[in-house]
């Protein structure tokens, strides 16, 4: 009796996890291919591949499910998925997420807008969406979205048990962190359980569109002499916005009192200053705001900050561009120092 729903012509499930470094998706694809090779015993694989191996950059897990009889000798990146999670809404702006996917294939995008939203920014035309506020969840359990996103998985791949999870959960934190066993069954169950579904049927005649696997114009037969390369992670060009996971912090410059805290414990000089004269007319340094094309969102400023003029909140679409106070690099944008 065959388990699996459908499989490909080498009868292979596959399922691709879009993330970005530090929202656990390695973890949750070993997890899945783990609940399903030992709760239902067939065969799975996984493996994961990475940009820099840093915070915030493009990861990419992959889960292979065949049946008992299949072996698995296929370990080449995914490029026709059955389901494809997005953990990270920025990746829209960088990677094709829904490169490759079948006509009757299912995304599952952690998000807490509508269907028609998320559908306009994927270009989705076809096919069953899945969103669920993993975030949210996470936020209010006090664990993290990949739990949630597993949860939302497993109802997704009906075939496999969420019970088998739940024992790997307990497997998983028991030894060193007993006190995340029951939080991540919580944040699991509720994945499961509020995730959404929308289904668009594809027009006759549709077929699967190759993944486009991501290249760089800076190889060693197309990298033009001289010039410098402005893409680098050092770069005062580089957007690290993608690596915030939902959380930013919020300044209110009433309550500043320019002590500089937090310009201290920032890793990435993301804080604006300018000089002004105090009421006796002597130059001080005034905190303007925050430049948040640089912020990771990793709230050190939050807890260095003696006042409330820094305060962490949840991230709105739009917040961050309509409250940056962009830094002036002079030498960068032409002029003279």
């Amino acid at each position: 009796m065959s388990i699996l729903p459908t499989t490909n012509q080498l009868g292979f499930y596959e399922i691709r996890l879009e993330s970005i470094g530090g929202l656990g998706a390695n973890l949750a694809g070993k997890m899945l291919a783990e609940a399903g090779v030992l709760g239902l015993g067939i065969n799975g694989s996984h493996f994961s591949t990475y940009g820099s191996e840093k915070k915030g950059t493009p990861v990419r897990s992959f889960v292979r499910f065949a049946e008992a009889d299949t072996e698995i000798r296929d370990h080449s990146p995914i490029e026709e998925p059955h389901v494809i999670g997005i953990f990270h809404e920025a990746l829209y702006k960088t990677v094709d997420v829904i490169s490759g996917l079948r006509p009757e294939g299912i995304v599952l995008v952690n998000s807490s807008r509508t269907f028609d939203q998320v559908r306009a920014d994927l270009k989705l035309s076809y096919g069953t969406l899945a969103i669920v506020d993993a975030l949210r969840i996470a936020m209010e359990e006090k664990t993290k979205i990949n739990t949630a996103m597993l949860g939302a998985l497993f109802r997704i791949c009906s075939f496999l048990d969420p019970e088998d999870m739940r024992q790997v959960i307990r497997q998983t934190f028991e030894t060193k962190y007993p006190h995340l066993v029951e939080p991540n069954i919580r944040t699991f169950d509720r994945g499961y359980h509020e995730v959404r579904f929308q289904t668009c049927p594809a027009p006759d005649g549709v077929e699967t569109e190759t993944d486009q696997r991501l290249t760089t114009p800076c190889g060693y037969m197309t990298q033009e002499l001289g010039g410098v390369i402005t893409s680098q992670p050092t770069s005062v060009l580089r957007d690290l916005s993608p690596s915030r996971q939902g959380l930013l912090p919020r300044f209110n410059q009433q309550e500043c009192i320019n002590c500089a805290a937090c310009d201290t414990v920032c890793p990435d000089f993301c804080f604006v200053w300018e000089e002004e004269q105090d009421k006796r007319g002597r130059a001080q340094m005034v905190l303007k705001g925050i430049d948040y094309q640089y912020c990771k969102g990793c709230l050190k400023c939050v807890e260095a900050c003696p006042t409330t003029a820094l305060t962490t909140m949840t991230e709105e679409e739009g917040y961050a561009e309509r409250h940056r106070t962009p830094h002036s690099f002079t030498a960068v944008e032409g002029s003279t120092m």
